[in-house]
């Protein structure tokens, strides 16, 4: 099984918008990075997200490009303060791979109880994504994509 910890991509300020919708530069990471996401071809049950506004946006995006078999939804205990513990006892009794799409510093927070850390080990630029798979020894780190390891199209 595997869960994949995705940042919202950039978002406007909250003086151009309160709603912090993404930014045009935003909008760009995430596609790219969803599509580039999509050519692994995945396996992947759900996609749930914060209720902020650019955390939807960042699941919608990739659900264009993953097709989750169960779709993508709201959940609890993904805000940028939320204990961790929430959405890792969600992800402990989930039984499929599973998308979980927030913010910092709550998803640093989340992958450092995963992993069984006690500091953080890995920056989460917006739209990134960080891919931990469950082994017989506990959550392994798998993978780390940012935009900014994925070539730009010409």
């Amino acid at each position: 099984m595997f869960v994949y910890l995705v940042r919202h991509g950039d978002a406007k300020a909250e003086e151009v918008d309160p709603e912090r919708p993404l930014s045009d530069r935003g909008w760009a990471e995430v596609e790219r990075v969803a599509r580039h996401v999509g050519q692994l071809r995945l396996p992947l049950a759900e996609i749930r997200h914060s209720d902020k506004l650019r955390a939807r946006q960042t699941a919608q995006t990739f659900a264009k490009f993953l097709n989750p078999t169960s779709g993508v939804r709201e959940a609890r205990g993904l805000n940028p303060m939320d204990d961790p513990a929430i959405a890792r006892d969600d992800i402990e009794t989930f039984p499929e791979s599973l998308m979980l799409v927030g913010h910092l510093p709550h998803l640093g927070r989340l992958a450092q109880s995963l992993l069984g850390i006690d500091r953080e080990i890995f920056a989460f630029p917006p739209a990134a994504v960080v891919c931990l798979v469950r082994s017989t020894r506990g959550w392994l780190l798998e993978w780390i994509l940012t935009p900014g390891s994925i070539p730009t199209e010409s």
